[in-house]
C-alpha cells in the first residue's frame, strides 16, 4: 500500500516510521531483523532503507603505485527492503538516488523494485563523493531530484526512455521528497529551496519527509511555508535523537541544522555520557509529544541503529 494511503486511513492518528542503514558489506540480514524485532512492536506501516553510493579507496601495490577502486560500503538496499517486507507484512521504502546511477541504470531499478512489488520510494540527489566540495552528476544521470522525480512520474505514467516502447506498464510508485525546515545546505534562502520543493511536488512527488532538526518552531514555519505555496502534500517531521556530547559539533557540521540554546545548555550540564542521553531523550520526547498534539501524519525516526534509546523514546510517547 502506498504510505500516503496509511495517513489517509490513519484518521488523524499520527503514525510512527523507521528509517535504517544497510549493514555494512559482510553484514547480514540477522543485523537488521535484530534491528527490527525491537522496533516492529510500534507497528511502523513503513520502514524506509537508505541508498549509499560508491566511495573510491586508494590500493597500494607492491611496485609502489596506487589503483583507484569503486567500492560500495553498504550495498543491499533492494534486497533489505524485499526481505523487510517478506518477514514483518510492512511496506519498505527504498531510496534511490542521483549520484552513482545513469538514467538507465535508474529505469532498471524503478523497473526491478515494479516486479518486487514495491509501491514507496523516496527520491534524493545525494550527497558530494567525499573527495568532491560539490556534487556532481553521474555521466548520463541526473543533476537533481526534481529530475529523478520526473523520471519517476513518466515510468507511472507508462513512459520510458526508449521511445520505441509503446503502451509500456504504468507503474506506480508513490513518490516521496526530503524537505529542508532550515533550508538545503546549498539553496542561497529559503524561497529558492520552497521552490524546488513546490517543483518536486508538481511533478509527482506525494509526501515530504524532513531532515533531522531539533526546533520544532523550525518544523511548523516549514509546514506554515509550504502551504502558502499551495503545496498540500502530507509532511513528515524527522527525529534523530543527540546521544554524544560531540553531536553539538558534529551534527551541524554535517548536516546543516541549529541546535537551541536550551539543548546546548542542557548537554553542557549533563555529568555523564548517560546524562547526555537522558537529556537527548528527553528532548526528543517533547518533540515529538508537541508534534503529536499539533496532529502531525507520522514521525520519522533517524535510528542509526540505536534502538535502544530510539524505544525509550517512543515509549515515553504512548
Amino acid at each position: 500500500m502506498k504510505v500516503t494511503e496509511y495517513f489517509k486511513r490513519s484518521k488523524g492518528k499520527t503514525l510512527i516510521s523507521f528509517e535504517i542503514l544497510p549493514p555494512l558489506k559482510g553484514g547480514g540480514m540477522k543485523d537488521i531483523f535484530h534491528l527490527l524485532d525491537s522496533l516492529i512492536e510500534f507497528n511502523p506501516p513503513f520502514i524506509d532503507v537508505t541508498y549509499h553510493r560508491e566511495e573510491f579507496v586508494y590500493n597500494k601495490h607492491e611496485s609502489g603505485y596506487y589503483e583507484k577502486t569503486a567500492i560500495r560500503k553498504r550495498p543491499g538496499t533492494v534486497g533489505i527492503c524485499a526481505a523487510i517486507m517478506h518477514k514483518y507484512g510492512v511496506e519498505a521504502v527504498p531510496h534511490l538516488i542521483c549520484g552513482g546511477f545513469t538514467r538507465e541504470d535508474t529505469e532498471n531499478a524503478l523497473i526491478d523494485l515494479d516486479f518486487l512489488g514495491i509501491k514507496n520510494v523516496l527520491a534524493l540527489r545525494g550527497d558530494a563523493m567525499t573527495f568532491e566540495d560539490k556534487f556532481n552528476k553521474t555521466p548520463g544521470g541526473h543533476s537533481h531530484a526534481l529530475d529523478l522525480v520526473r523520471q519517476m512520474a513518466d515510468m507511472n505514467a507508462g513512459k520510458y526512455l526508449d521511445p520505441n516502447i509503446e503502451n509500456g506498464n504504468k507503474t506506480d510508485f508513490c513518490i516521496g521528497i526530503a524537505g529542508y525546515p532550515e533550508k538545503h545546505f546549498e539553496a542561497p534562502n529559503m524561497d529558492f529551496d520552497m521552490h524546488f520543493t513546490k517543483a518536486k511536488i508538481d511533478a509527482g512527488a506525494e509526501y515530504i519527509v524532513t531532515q533531522m532538526y531539533f526546533d520544532n518552531k523550525k518544523f511548523f514555519d516549514y509546514v506554515k511555508a509550504c502551504r502558502a505555496m499551495e503545496i498540500a502534500a502530507p509532511i513528515v517531521p524527522g527525529i534523530k535523537p543527540l546521544t554524544r556530547r560531540y553531536q553539538l559539533a558534529s551534527i551541524p557540521r554535517r548536516f546543516f541544522v541549529n541546535m537551541p540554546d536550551d539543548l546546548v545548555k542542557e548537554v553542557n550540564k549533563a555529568k555523564t555520557d548517560e546524562a547526555v542521553i537522558d537529556v537527548g531523550v528527553e528532548w526528543s520526547i517533547a518533540q515529538c509529544r508537541e508534534l503529536i498534539a499539533e496532529g502531525v501524519p507520522c514521525i520519522h525516526f533517524y535510528t542509526m541503529g540505536d534502538v535502544k534509546t530510539i524505544t525509550r523514546i517512543l515509549k515515553g510517547i504512548v
